[in-house]
């Protein structure tokens, strides 16, 4: 792959991203070819930014867990109001830490599909 391409993708989603995981991310994207890259590009990433907005409108209700593909904390957050408002305060300091993990999960998930 061209240490080009692979360098605008990683500044592009430098954000979607934790900050350890970028080197993985860079090496993953070096092996694969240039026909397959297209793949990566057309990949949906959660924002974290919509997650915290989502979280600090919305938390109680578990609409950031939804967002973020986490069903079942959404669905324990909406029964629960946010575990009575504790929970939907924690989140405000995790949900974009958790988004950033579901963007590498969905990132290595497709590195494994396409080999």
């Amino acid at each position: 792959m061209d240490s080009n391409k692979v360098d605008m993708y990683i500044t592009s989603m430098r954000d979607n991203f934790n900050s350890n995981d970028i080197p993985i991310i860079k090496a993953s994207l070096e092996k694969i070819s240039d026909d397959k890259f297209i793949v990566f590009q057309s990949i949906n990433y959660k924002s974290p930014v919509v997650a915290i907005v989502l979280s600090l409108l919305l938390g109680c209700f578990g609409i950031d867990r939804f967002y973020i593909g986490n069903v079942l904390f959404g669905i324990l957050k909406l029964i629960t109001f946010g575990g009575l408002g504790i929970w939907t305060i924690v989140d405000w300091f995790l949900i974009m830490g958790a988004t950033k993990k579901v963007n590498f999960k969905k990132f290595m998930n497709q590195v494994n599909i396409t080999g």
